[in-house]
């Protein structure tokens, strides 16, 4: 249920209906919107009475939420929500850029990227540290050991680090490194996780599930909003369907779908969706083109010899090819690209 206030209630007004819902054993979330304050009731308490509330002064209307997932909803925050981000505000009129290698491999070859993507027009850095692989004996990633080699790729290129967090319990040390948290497809439905990263108050970068519907992938995001932490990006990275001419099948439906049914930012990850180098360009263009908010664009120097995932890789000068595409389709579409970030 959501409690719709009038553009002219008090800031009383809306105190006193939050301490009505309260009373009644619910939890209160609020939006405040350009237009008007919506407050979301949830939770499970006492039966509530529309009606009652409905005649409380500054209420304008009481209505249900009509979607399991309600903080997500866009019944619940009308208008987008934008994320601060390296002086960016993903969801807004600017695309985010997060680009990198699959995992970090070194400290002079994570760096090395870091500038390369920076002056291709990047506005992150992705970089894996914990890698989670279907098979125990491929690479799995430096641990906290490349955590810092991408904190010192931080500061050397001022771009905010995006990298993937496992594991409930090193949820306090990877935020100590990382500016987004980054749910991988394989953790999606890891509640555990998710209610860590939720109660940790970080940006966080949640990816589809490859076999998770759009309403799942909501209701993952709701886990994390539940604790207030609203600072969440959706993914976009293919499904697995019966193709298997690409890594997975970029689900390009549910771009606009997301962008229809909830408030949070959208981001397009094509290589993962596509596994091959030589289609990421056409899939981020048509994401961009779909609507969506941002890329995931895994670069590296050198992918025949990439330790993770180089078949899906560009090479930097490719990287920068496909940013001047996207800075010409961005006006089309109502966005820009950010200018080059500047470093520390």
């Amino acid at each position: 249920m959501i409690v719709v206030m009038s553009a002219l209630a008090s800031a009383r007004d809306i105190s006193e209906v939050i301490a009505r819902i309260r009373a009644m054993g619910y939890e209160v979330h609020l939006s405040e919107g350009k237009e008007r304050t919506i407050i979301g009731v949830i939770g499970r308490g006492r039966p509530l009475d529309r009606e009652q509330l409905g005649l409380m002064n500054g209420v304008q209307q009481v209505m249900p939420v009509t979607h399991p997932y309600k903080i997500a909803s866009r019944e619940y925050h009308p208008d987008d929500t934008l994320i601060p981000l390296n002086g960016i505000q993903v969801g807004g009129d600017t695309l985010a850029i997060i680009a990198g290698p699959c995992a970090v491999e070194g400290r002079s070859e994570i760096i090395e990227v870091a500038h390369m993507v920076r002056e291709a027009g990047a506005t992150a850095l992705r970089g894996g540290a914990f890698k989670p692989r279907t098979s125990p004996y491929s690479f799995q990633g430096l641990g906290e050991e490349g955590l810092r080699y991408l904190a010192e790729a931080r500061e050397a290129t001022g771009l905010p680090v995006v990298t993937e967090v496992m594991d409930p319990q090193l949820v306090s040390m990877v935020c100590d490194y990382a500016d987004v948290l980054q749910i991988g497809a394989r953790s999606m439905q890891n509640y555990a996780l998710l209610h860590a990263v939720g109660e940790s108050q970080h940006p966080v970068l949640l990816k589809r599930g490859m076999s998770s519907t759009i309403e799942e992938l909501l209701m993952a995001a709701e886990y994390i909003l539940s604790h207030g932490n609203m600072r969440v990006m959706l993914c976009e990275r293919g499904i697995r369907t019966f193709e298997t001419s690409t890594r997975n099948t970029f689900d390009i439906n549910a771009i606009p779908v997301l962008k229809q049914a909830s408030h949070l930012p959208v981001i397009a990850d094509p290589s993962h969706a596509t596994g091959k180098w030589e289609y990421v360009e056409s899939v981020a263009m048509a994401a961009i083109a779909a609507g969506a908010d941002g890329l995931v664009i895994e670069v590296h120097p050198d992918p025949e010899h990439a330790q993770s995932d180089g078949r899906q890789s560009l090479k930097p000068e490719r990287f920068a090819a496909l940013v001047s595409r996207i800075a010409q389709l961005a006006p089309v579409v109502g966005r820009r690209v950010a200018l080059k970030v500047a470093a520390d």
